[in-house]
């Protein structure tokens, strides 16, 4: 296959050294990334290992800047003067100041991925430094894989959390955990549902007395009911009908439950570029967790609603982080746009000292919330979790990996998924894979739903 005219021009007298190879054949640690950044008018791109995570605060205490990732629609630009989908790390394609990453002059060869072929240009060594050689040598990333995030010691997660605090903020740490983050008590709207739920004898009527108690909360339950994605027959007039007719008892407690906790912080302002919001990520993994917890066997399948739940709260530390640590969410926030294909929870951990999964699971405890659900978010990054109600950690785990290799921006590339997932869970891989198609094939819907969920 012949390369893109572009990247022959780009490469030069290079070209007569690159093999190609089939990109999931390369090399991992060989892989190069280029990012595009600038600082208003002044643009840079940066080369660096595709598995290491760029630390743009160092980066930019050296070049006495403030450099961030370059806002999509200006990169869509620059690719399509290119005539490329994505630009290589070849830095004549732009002809902009670059600086490549020493670790990379350590590398015997490198490769270079040209996306949407599958293939990656391999070359030696010395005919990428050929290449670069007008370039700026500087270190500025950290090799991901040394960087331990805490998936499965939640003993530490305390000591972890006062750790951070004590780091970045002067509050006195002996104070108890719910003083300490200045955090709101759990609404009274939530304390009302989490009483229902324990109590056998709870009727409709309980449920839509309390939805109706909370002006706001009771429009989008209607809201919600009408909405295309749930097609119900005739007008949904009032909660009882969202209740009785559309959605059932235990969708509605779910969906009140995660609308009041949601409301009980502030959106942040600020958010990374390129990944979906707050209300998005929730309705696609409350999506997702519901369609693969209907589709497994009775004998194993999870309760509807706490899985509904769990993944409609998954990312419910993304709140926390903005409130607990506000000067630095800024900082979170460009390290999650220039490190997309790292999990979010590296680049946490290695700027803060502990993640959202972390901090969330810690919060939900001191609420009393439901063990499963806690839980679910603790372990949601962990594909190996075993422990008590593993099976919903699993379930927002899997749902991850099926949103994110369809494009969905949950933060983080996407894991290989291995058959025995889906037979651990008693699942049809097939079907699977249908049903998470039409699911994103109704993207509309979701954003619609997310929406309602926002005001």
């Amino acid at each position: 296959m012949e390369l893109p005219v572009t990247v022959q021009q780009a490469l030069g007298e290079a070209a007569k050294g690159v093999s190609l190879r089939d990109a999931r054949q390369a090399n991992r640690h060989e892989l190069l990334r280029m990012v595009l950044l600038n600082d208003g008018p002044d643009k840079l791109q940066v080369i660096c290992c595709k598995e290491d995570l760029i630390d743009l605060e160092r980066l930019n205490k050296q070049l006495e800047s403030d450099y961030r990732l370059m806002k999509s629609r200006e990169q869509v630009r620059v690719k399509e003067r290119a005539g490329l989908r994505e630009l290589p790390a070849l830095p004549s394609l732009t002809g902009w100041p670059t600086i490549v990453d020493r670790r990379i002059d350590d590398l015997p060869s490198v490769a270079l991925e040209l996306e949407g072929q599958n293939l990656a240009m391999v070359m030696p060594a010395e005919d990428f430094r050929a290449l670069t050689a007008g370039a700026e040598r500087r270190s500025f990333t950290v090799a991901a894989e040394n960087i331990t995030v805490n998936l499965d010691d939640p003993a530490n997660d305390r000591s972890q959390l006062t750790f951070a605090l004590k780091k970045f903020t002067s509050l006195r740490i002996r104070q108890r955990l719910e003083d300490t983050l200045e955090l709101p008590p759990l609404p009274e709207t939530a304390q009302r549902i989490i009483h229902l739920r324990v109590n056998p004898n709870a009727v409709m009527g309980d449920l839509v007395d309390i939805v109706e108690s909370d002006p706001s909360l009771a429009a989008q339950v209607v809201s919600w009911a009408s909405s295309s994605f749930y097609a119900a027959a005739g007008q949904v007039r009032s909660v009882h009908d969202a209740v009785s007719r559309v959605l059932g008892f235990d969708m509605v407690m779910n969906l009140a439950m995660g609308l009041s906790l949601g409301r009980a912080l502030k959106q942040p302002q600020d958010h990374p570029d390129g990944y979906v919001d707050y209300w998005q990520q929730a309705i696609w993994q409350a999506q997702s967790a519901g369609i693969l917890a209907s589709m497994m066997p009775r004998s194993k399948r999870p309760m509807f609603g706490l899985a509904y739940l769990a993944g409609l709260l998954h990312n419910f530390g993304y709140l926390l982080l903005a409130q607990v640590f506000p000067p630095h969410f800024n900082l979170v926030c460009r390290s999650l746009e220039v490190n997309p294909g790292i999990d979010s929870s590296v680049t946490e951990h290695y700027l803060l000292g502990i993640t959202r999964e972390q901090i969330a699971a810690q919060l939900m405890e001191n609420w009393g919330m439901p063990e499963e659900v806690t839980l679910a978010i603790r372990y949601q990054k962990n594909r190996n979790y075993q422990g008590a109600h593993s099976v919903y950690a699993r379930l927002l785990w899997l749902g991850r990996q099926l949103l994110t290799s369809r494009g969905v921006a949950l933060g983080g590339a996407g894991e290989p998924l291995e058959q025995e997932v889906y037979d651990e869970l008693g699942l049809d891989r097939a079907r699977v894979e249908a049903q998470f198609d039409e699911l994103v094939a109704s993207k509309d819907n979701v954003m619609a739903m997310a929406g309602m969920m926002s005001q």
